[in-house]
């Protein structure tokens, strides 16, 4: 009997992201029937589903608490999810940065603030050029950058949502070498590119004009984002790793485990490698059952 798996999306992206549709048909080849389910709506029965496969649940850091219920409502369920709840619900909150960096892993280094605090941490950087961006966040939503102690960085604070957040010193190599991302599927390395903003930004995101160029990753940065996956413990279906060479060191910035654009564009075998770990995972689990 074929098995059905629900990739699920926001109502924003309802009908999957044009750059998701090769997986799609890789799914269908690798034996699988994928429908492209709408996280939040109601009238979905996800039990009728062998599997959910997280995509382009591009709103759930806005919905963060409705989505962590909605993780729980799957458990419940007894529909795996992909990646595993439990990885999602902890790499949900970038406060994961600091336990990987008490686990040997080096990262952008990172202070967390929340309300009072985040004026009294930005105050013991005055003059060094930061960005604040919230713990839990996508997409550089609410995410600043600017001069500690400036009038403008004052300002642009005043206009910040009251929650938690992330205080880093910014990194240059950004605008000048571009940001790393690293695509393991099952715990194997498949692609990287280099992402770059446009002139005067830092953001290197697709919708701020960002540009993602195909890459091969030298060792030692390779072998960076390997020891990140190896801190996580259970093997991801898919994870991609941002960081940036600083001084020739590798940082990491976040390591994607919920909703990652996977550049499948640059990389088309990518999907189907994507499929068959999935397929392999769904196999893996009828049997253990």
């Amino acid at each position: 009997m074929t098995k059905r798996i629900a990739l699920a999306t926001s109502a924003e992206h309802a009908e999957l992201h044009a750059h998701d549709l090769p997986l799609v048909d890789a799914l269908r080849a690798a034996g699988l029937d994928p429908v492209a389910e709408v996280w939040t709506d109601p009238s979905v029965d996800w039990s009728a589903y062998d599997a959910v496969l997280l995509r382009s649940v591009w709103d759930y850091h806005r919905r963060y608490d409705e989505f962590t219920e909605w993780l729980a409502q799957v458990d419940k369920a007894g529909v795996p999810v992909l990646n595993d709840s439990g990885l999602v619900r902890w790499n949900g909150d970038k406060r994961y940065l600091l336990e990987l960096r008490e686990r040997g892993v080096a990262i952008v280094p990172s202070q967390v603030a929340a309300g009072a605090c985040l004026r009294e941490v930005i105050g013991g950087l005055d003059g060094q050029e930061i960005v604040i961006k919230p713990t839990v966040g996508a997409g550089a939503s609410h995410t600043i950058r600017g001069i500690a102690g400036s009038p403008e960085l004052d300002h642009a604070l005043t206009e910040l949502p009251d929650t938690v957040y992330l205080v880093q010193p910014f990194q240059p190599e950004i605008q000048t070498d571009g940001e790393w991302s690293l695509v393991f599927v099952d715990g194997e390395f498949s692609h990287a590119v280099v992402q770059r903003p446009v002139d005067g930004d830092y953001r290197v995101q697709l919708m701020f004009g960002g540009v993602a160029t195909s890459a091969d990753p030298s060792p030692a940065v390779l072998d960076s984002a390997r020891a990140v996956l190896e801190a996580v413990g259970p093997t991801p279906v898919y994870a991609r790793v941002d960081g940036v060479v600083v001084n020739g060191r590798f940082l990491l910035m976040e390591l994607e485990l919920i909703e990652p654009y996977l550049f499948f564009p640059q990389s088309p075998e990518a999907a189907q490698r994507l499929a068959t770990a999935v397929a392999d995972r769904l196999q893996l689990a009828t049997v253990s059952g």
